[in-house]
């Protein structure tokens, strides 16, 4: 799994927005057998073609391609987009590729209700120091897990893990494997 939509509070999307391209920029696109890479290639040549036209479509509708979007050697590089809207497909659509939007808000209301604005529900995340943010965004925010401080790609394989609306409708987890693999039965014995 990857992040794939980050709203930042307006005031501070162009630092933001400087600093995470300064880090993508510093990955090591590469083969995926050698252990300094850090993204590789699509399964396929098409999945690489579907991503650079989803981008295509949204640098079109208004998004700009703060870094990335380009195929070398095969591997399409770590992408980044700015003003990208609910409507363009790179937010509608699970990418699954090397690809990030970042979408400005101007409020908590605002960025709660574009994050809940999908038919996805994994995993979110929110990075504040405000507690009653964190907790309000915990309550609000339908996803089958919230985390707060930490990325949402993060799991811990005891605690329960899986979605909401089609990104799932079970949990996984060592407690949930075991009762999958559990036939029950009853069995009455009367004296």
């Amino acid at each position: 799994i990857s992040t794939q939509r980050v709203y930042v509070h307006r005031s501070i999307v162009d630092a933001f927005s400087s600093a995470l391209v300064s880090k993508v920029r510093d990955l090591v696109v590469g083969p995926p057998l050698d252990e300094a890479t850090d993204v590789s290639s699509l399964i396929s040549g098409a999945e690489t073609e579907r991503v650079r036209s989803w981008i295509r479509e949204a640098v079109d509708a208004g998004a700009t391609v703060l870094t990335g979007g380009e195929v070398i050697d095969g591997v399409l590089t770590p992408t980044v987009l700015r003003d990208v809207t609910a409507e363009m497909e790179v937010c509608r659509s699970e990418v699954f590729g090397p690809v990030v939007s970042l979408i400005a808000y101007d409020d908590l209301d605002s960025a709660l209700d574009q994050a809940n604005d999908t038919r996805y529900g994994l995993q979110a995340a929110i990075f504040t120091a405000d507690l009653a943010a964190a907790l309000r965004a915990a309550r609000e925010l339908d996803f089958g897990g919230v985390l707060v401080n930490e990325v949402p790609t993060f799991r811990s394989d005891p605690m329960p893990y899986g979605g909401v609306r089609d990104s799932g409708n079970t949990k996984e987890g060592p407690h949930y494997a075991v009762r999958t693999m559990t036939r029950e039965r009853l069995v009455i014995v009367q004296a």
